[in-house]
């Protein structure tokens, strides 16, 4: 039997759907018009002042932005590089080794069984795809692993293959990071200054750390400077690593800027008694965090400790998926800010399921229960997650249910919207979900499309919800 009509989908006002017609808009428009392309929940045009340094800027950040699946055995490609980019990534990390021969750089997880992939092909990748989704710069960040004579041959197909498109500040240590719009299109290196090996040694992050005293780590820098290949040292837009002198890794130094790298388990131990600290460093300088190296499965953590002390790069391993993944894209969906204290949300209704699901993707013998967790992600006294009831047995799902969040922290909250299929068993079935920048939600009544696990956007599955601020007396 076939379903019931339903309302669909639209893309663009003119053409067959002839919506706006000469004598008004007729209701069944309208409800297209509601749940339409035409009506999103945000606006991703950007539209904050650009012209600040670098380090006042949250970059969408890849871990191990070559590796097709886990941190152990997976392989190495360019094609998890290419989706990052083209979901708007700004940092994409490669760990540099040389090849079997030794005569030749390839990028690998290094000390796991992960499968090579060649660093040229990597940099011809970023080249093509690193403007699609934005015009602002793309940082590479080396993890070096190479002898010097290999270093030479990586500046040479660096500067081969982006040309014009390499920043390359005109003195070795800069005052302040360049703003994003003074470096639109431009690739940026970052990396620890040159080193001559004997032996590879891992550095800084992944399944194989390597925890240094910190009088070797100083040791160890002041052989690279003296053993430095030129032509790589040049390529480095922003230096990386802890400072001279066995000073403290939070020292600010006043005539030059670097980024340093933690994980999360150092970011977090750090916060415990550092915290003012961290965040007087992240003013001027650039905070990478990364996953500790026991999440060999590619699973990521909460961004919001990183983010609330300043971390500009919180490295994700974008391959993976789950909840932290989905507040990660959902943080970098748009640019923009504006102060709000009290957030309401009211879900309406849904559609497109039985477009996009087989008749008995849910139940076998009746239409779905569906029901909408609404939340919000962000700081901890902001964070939150509520429900509505199931709707028995309906494809297109009508709730009317209004939700309050009080927010102390908006510019730094992420809306949550998760549907579920109700089981009397428990096991809920996933029924789609998407995560929103509070800051760019636009108020009023919204479609509001949902994504799969793997945040790919469904076709035709999406959410009638509205939207309201008040600021709090």
């Amino acid at each position: 039997m076939p379903p019931r009509r339903m309302l669909r989908p639209f893309s663009t006002v003119s053409g067959h759907l002839n919506i706006f017609q000469r004598k008004g808009l007729h209701l069944d428009a309208f409800f297209r018009y509601l749940l339409g392309d035409l009506n999103p929940p945000f606006y991703s045009k950007v539209h904050h002042d650009m012209n600040a340094p670098l380090a006042h800027y949250f970059l969408f950040t890849g871990h191990n932005s070559y590796l097709t699946g886990n941190q152990l055995s997976s392989d190495s490609s360019v094609h998890p590089i290419i989706n990052a980019l083209l979901q708007g990534v700004r940092v994409i990390e490669l760990d540099l080794w040389p090849n079997s021969k030794k005569n030749g750089v390839e990028v690998r997880h290094g000390g796991t069984l992960t499968s090579p992939v060649e660093l040229i092909k990597c940099l011809r990748a970023i080249k093509d795809h690193a403007f699609t989704a934005s015009e602002y710069p793309v940082v590479i960040t080396f993890e070096d692993h190479l002898p010097s004579n290999l270093q030479a041959k990586v500046a040479k197909m660096v500067t081969e293959t982006f040309g014009g498109m390499l920043y390359s500040p005109h003195s070795e240590f800069i005052m302040e990071f360049p703003s994003p719009d003074s470096l639109k299109r431009r690739i940026l290196i970052s990396t620890k200054p040159p080193e001559y090996h004997e032996s590879q040694r891992p550095r800084e992050s992944g399944a194989t750390d390597n925890k240094d005293n910190e009088q070797d780590d100083q040791d160890d820098q002041d052989e690279d400077e003296e053993n430095a290949i030129p032509e790589y040292k040049q390529l480095i837009a922003i230096h990386a690593g802890k400072p001279k002198g066995g000073l403290d890794i939070w020292h600010i130094d006043p005539i030059k800027v670097r980024r340093l790298s933690l994980s999360e388990q150092e970011l977090e131990n750090a916060t415990r008694t550092r915290g003012s600290d961290i965040v007087r460093f992240t003013q001027r300088n650039l905070l990478r965090v990364y996953p500790k190296g026991t999440r060999l499965d590619s699973s990521n953590y909460d961004p919001m400790l990183g983010w609330t002390h300043g971390a500009q790069m919180v490295a994700f391993n974008m391959q993976g998926h789950g909840k932290y993944l989905w507040i990660m894209e959902g943080m970098f969906r748009a640019n923009g800010g504006c102060v709000k204290t009290i957030l309401k949300v009211k879900v309406y209704m849904g559609e497109g399921w039985h477009s996009d699901f087989h008749h008995t993707h849910f139940d076998l013998y009746s239409p779905p229960d569906f029901y909408v967790r609404v939340g919000i992600a962000g700081v901890p006294n902001d964070t939150k997650m509520m429900e509505t009831e199931p709707i028995e047995d309906q494809w297109v799902p009508v709730w009317n249910k209004e939700f309050i969040f009080p927010l102390s922290v908006p510019e730094l909250a992420v809306l949550r919207v998760e549907v579920k299929e109700y089981d009397t068993s428990g096991k809920h079935d996933f029924g789609g979900q998407t995560c929103l920048p509070i800051p760019e939600l636009r108020t009023g009544i919204r479609a509001v499309p949902l994504h799969n696990r793997r945040g790919q956007k469904y076709k035709s599955v999406r959410l009638l919800m509205g939207f309201e601020f008040d600021y709090a007396e």
